[in-house]
């Protein structure tokens, strides 16, 4: 008998976490599915052999088992292979490398040395394992039918649709006896669902105004309404909307802006001024989310002066009102004076008083 690398199988390193297991047998089952491959007998049983790596590298107690298995196969095989009148002592006695699995004595009905794992469907049939498993985890001889009447039949992982698998339903892992963890249908028990993730990116003004999106998960495409005053972070929870009833989890990204930056419900942003209108005063146009406002002047204001407009900020996501802008003064100075300007500007400077401003530093 073969031995059958259940980790090259599911296409995962033998460090693997659980979650890393899970991912993988999830991807690869939707991938091979019958239902995705009528009549393809190679995608078949490609995908019991998913099912069959699945059923022991989820199961922390099999997959120990089963990582002693592969350190002692040679000795296993030159114990007799399991096959009945062979050579060799046996592997499964006392002192043997598997004392304790489940062994290859005893035919279909016998009691098996280790615990018992059955798999079966809604009709009864042992789940399509292959002899490998069922010598090791099954309690039968090879080609045996794991303790059960009949041959083998559809395990509750191939009876199980696509939509169950992504939804985390139709696992083998985790029972045990005859029937164990049924469900309607023949189905297995089902196991916690995952939710699904959606990302989605968003302008500052939509996040402003609010907006629609058309989002595409798994295949199926859904509207989701993006509330006022989303950001970074924001997560929208659709509630059964993906495959197997899992939820949707929409995130949302806040794309960079051009103008604005945000702080939570406030905005900042930099405000242009001419010397003009520095040195004298003015009333100067303000771009707001909102739409445009006067924003008044004082004469002589610095570079770096702040202004704080009340109510111009973002909606808070939560609750009423919104949040504040802040609008930073820059004095953008005249370039490229000519003779004449440059004889005004000195004239000009002749006649205003500044102090040094580096008198301290």
């Amino acid at each position: 008998m073969d031995y059958r690398d259940y980790y090259q199988i599911l296409g995962v390193p033998r460090s693997a976490s659980q979650a890393d297991v899970k991912k993988a047998f999830r991807k690869l089952a939707r991938q091979h599915h019958p239902d995705q491959n009528p009549g393809d007998k190679g995608a078949e049983q490609r995908f019991k052999d998913l099912n069959e790596a699945n059923a022991v590298l989820s199961d922390p107690e099999k997959r120990k088992q089963y990582d002693a298995l592969g350190a002692n196969w040679e000795q296993y095989q030159r114990g007799g292979g399991g096959r009945p009148g062979a050579g060799g002592a046996d592997p499964f006695g006392a002192g043997g490398p598997f004392a304790g699995f489940g062994g290859a004595g005893g035919a279909a009905g016998g009691g098996p040395r280790g615990t018992r794992y059955e798999f079966r469907n809604a009709g009864g049939e042992a789940g399509g394992f292959s002899d490998f498993f069922r010598m090791f985890f099954a309690g039968a001889a090879p080609g045996g039918g794991g303790g059960a009447a009949g041959g083998r039949g559809r395990s509750r992982t191939q009876d199980a649709s696509i939509e169950d698998l992504l939804a985390g339903r139709g696992d083998m892992s985790g029972a045990a006896g005859a029937g164990a963890g049924q469900g309607r249908g023949g189905r297995g028990h089902v196991l916690p669902r995952e939710a699904l993730e959606a990302p989605t990116e968003l302008t500052l003004e939509e996040a402003y105004h609010g907006t629609t999106r058309m989002l595409e998960v798994d295949g199926r495409r859904f509207q989701v309404t993006i509330p006022r005053g989303a950001d970074t972070g924001s997560r929208i929870k659709l509630s059964g909307k993906g495959l197997g009833g899992a939820d949707v989890i929409v995130s949302v990204r806040l794309e960079p802006h051009a103008v604005f930056t945000r702080r939570g419900a406030d905005l900042e942003r930099e405000l242009p001024v001419s010397l003009r209108e520095a040195l004298l005063g003015a009333e100067v146009p303000v771009a707001t989310l909102k739409g445009r406002l006067l924003l008044t002047i004082p004469a002589g204001v610095q570079t770096g002066k702040t202004f704080r407009l009340k109510g111009q900020g973002m909606p808070h996501l939560k609750g009423e009102g919104t949040g504040d802008l802040y609008v930073k003064v820059r004095v953008i100075l005249p370039a490229a004076l000519d003779d004449k300007a440059r004889e005004a500007a000195t004239h000009f400077f002749d006649l205003v008083h500044q102090p040094d401003p580096r008198a301290d530093t």
